[in-house]
């Protein structure tokens, strides 16, 4: 689940380049509870991915979900939190994020689809989001638009390392969203970033998917957060729905979203929530 972009323990430096609150440097037998939390967030979308069919409504797609996080030792950290009211976010189409799952609405052939998870277990939250696609139909765009929106999200993964800074993630991410080939660039959401995740489930700092190289926080071995740029097909902007929490593309455009849990260490990175079926991006190969 993302986080809106706001106005405003151990080891600390301050988020300069967002919230200007303490960002929680991790030790590394920390690293090792955020890793068994992401890999069950993993492990729930490689259990859901052979569920995504034509047909199958996205509430069914959740309660699903719930159960395999139940069995195995986690709960849903969405349900409840704020008032939502179910335990994933499943994005279709031109829903950017947030998507309340709906007995009514039922996956049809062609769309293309974010399911968005996140897992308590034993206190430490595991968060991750990965593209889905219904059927072998999928319109040229959309499928354009997943592939860049997987490239960006590696862009930014691969810009992290200590003394880098955020300003360096978000303007990898940027290069590749907007980048013009054969006459098609993307653009990249605002309104919305990745954020520190550990025994909380939103915390500082703010990671913005789209800036300057060399500005914003520095990281340091120990920040945990979430790299998840939402790419939109037309232009960035966006729109909330009555209901609270559904945000569409504000032109009705398609939008696609990756994201990984991920950890500072003193070589580079560590993912928490990498696939262990290798389920990266689709298609999946399941049947």
């Amino acid at each position: 689940m993302s986080r809106k972009l706001s106005a405003g323990m151990k080891r600390t430096v301050i988020d300069t380049g967002g919230t200007n609150r303490p960002v929680h440097l991790y030790e590394p037998a920390d690293f090792a509870a955020a890793h068994r939390a992401g890999n069950l967030a993993a492990r729930t979308l490689d259990f859901i991915t052979a569920h995504v069919r034509e047909g199958i409504s996205t509430a069914e797609l959740d309660r699903l979900i719930d159960t395999f996080m139940r069995d195995h030792g986690g709960v849903p950290a969405t349900l409840g939190y704020k008032g939502y009211p179910a335990s994933s976010c499943i994005s279709i189409n031109e829903v950017v994020n947030h998507g309340i799952p709906s007995e009514k609405r039922r996956l049809r052939e062609g769309d293309t689809l974010n399911i968005d998870v996140t897992v308590i277990l034993d206190g430490w939250y595991g968060d991750t989001s990965r593209m889905f696609h219904v059927g072998s139909k999928i319109p040229v765009k959309r499928a354009l638009l997943t592939e860049r929106t997987f490239e960006s999200m590696w862009a930014g993964i691969n810009a992290v390392r200590p003394g880098a800074t955020m300003g360096d993630i978000g303007a990898a991410i940027q290069a590749v969203a907007e980048e013009n080939r054969k006459g098609r660039s993307f653009s990249v959401v605002r309104d919305f970033v990745g954020h520190g995740v550990g025994r909380e489930f939103h915390e500082p700092p703010e990671v913005r998917h789209y800036g300057k190289p060399g500005q914003g926080l520095v990281l340091e071995p120990g920040m945990i957060f979430t790299i998840e740029p939402m790419i939109n097909a037309g232009t960035w902007q966006v729109r909330i729905l009555d209901d609270g929490w559904t945000t569409v593309t504000k032109d009705r455009e398609p939008s696609a979203q990756f994201e990984h849990m991920l950890g500072v260490t003193e070589e580079g990175y560590e993912i928490f929530t990498l696939s262990p079926a290798g389920f990266d991006k689709p298609p999946y190969g399941v049947p």
